[in-house]
């Protein structure tokens, strides 16, 4: 019933569920978080929603001005090009288990470990011989259970997340819960204002072996930690030149469900990146990040959060 609920929404809403209205936070993915552009709680975020618009929009004035911030602390932090391309960082994640008074939600150690999996074989390249090692891999740091019905259904989040986030900057928190997403992240450019409530929130069922039809291998948490890193939706910005800001995801008008080989919603050159994390495809279609995404995820951690 969860799953039905999830899609029904996603397909009222469109495709763009993942947080991207204000631009700080980051994104979710398939179920609906923009609807329209008011911002959770203010912080800002992006939803993976495949079927709904996300919470935090960047404008294309906001995303100029986030790329001269990143480039002036990437000067001022002297970090050279063959630096960046030298990235190789393991990131603590902490597993935050949201469940409900009687259980519901709490997802196993298996499962937690097959999701750290997940995100190892999909930063380093696992899935497909196009895609880019980005430099990237996890280890879980630690894991923690609440038993809150107000938790649980990603009540008075903000409280919650300050509560238990742990770690700095290069900590991954990652809060497994009930909402009406699949899953919603913060950007780290907005780190110093939001530090409490850094990380990314996913719903539980969307984990490995996980309730959410279509959804349920783990790749929303790929995808949230995507924009945690930095990334925008490839449909960033519509069917536009400046759109995700990396050269090798052909620009695209929307958000894609499902897997629809050779969609092209775009007059500019390139079929729609569909395979690639940072669209709203289903699990099975993911692939891969490409070598301009992983370029962009190393500049914004070494000038946020290295």
């Amino acid at each position: 019933m969860r799953t039905t609920k999830l899609l029904a929404l996603a397909m009222v809403v469109g495709a763009t569920s993942l947080n991207v209205v204000l631009a700080a936070p980051a994104h979710a993915r398939p179920a609906a978080e923009r609807i329209g552009t008011t911002c959770i709680e203010g912080e800002g975020s992006s939803a993976r929603g495949g079927h709904g618009p996300d919470h935090r929009e960047v404008s294309a004035k906001e995303q100029r001005a986030i790329a001269r911030e990143t480039r002036a602390r990437l000067h001022a932090k002297g970090v050279t090009r063959a630096e960046l391309r030298a990235t190789s960082v393991s990131v603590p994640v902490y597993v935050h288990v949201m469940a409900a008074a009687d259980g519901t939600g709490n997802v196993t150690n298996r499962q937690i470990a097959a999701q750290i999996a997940v995100l190892n074989g999909s930063f380093a390249g696992a899935k497909s011989a196009d895609a880019a090692d980005t430099g990237f891999s996890f280890r879980l740091a630690g894991v923690d259970r609440f038993f809150n019905d107000t938790w649980h259904k990603d009540r008075s989040s903000a409280n919650y997340r300050a509560a238990t986030r742990k770690g700095g900057a290069n900590a991954l928190n990652m809060w497994l819960v009930d909402f009406k997403w699949l899953g919603i992240a913060t950007f780290p450019w907005d780190y110093d204002r939001h530090s409490a409530i850094d990380g990314i929130r996913v719903h539980y069922g969307s984990l490995p072996r996980g309730d959410i039809a279509n959804y349920d291998e783990g790749e929303t948490a790929t995808h949230e930690a995507g924009h945690w890193f930095g990334l925008y939706h490839t449909f960033q910005g519509g069917c536009t030149e400046l759109n995700d800001e990396v050269a090798d995801t052909p620009a695209q008008s929307s958000p894609t469900s499902g897997c629809p080989v050779g969609r092209d919603s775009c007059v500019l050159p390139g079929l729609d990146p569909i395979h690639n994390f940072m669209d709203y495809s289903f699990d099975d279609c993911y692939t891969e990040f490409t070598p301009g995404q992983a370029s962009r995820a190393q500049s914004m951690w070494a000038a946020y959060r290295g």
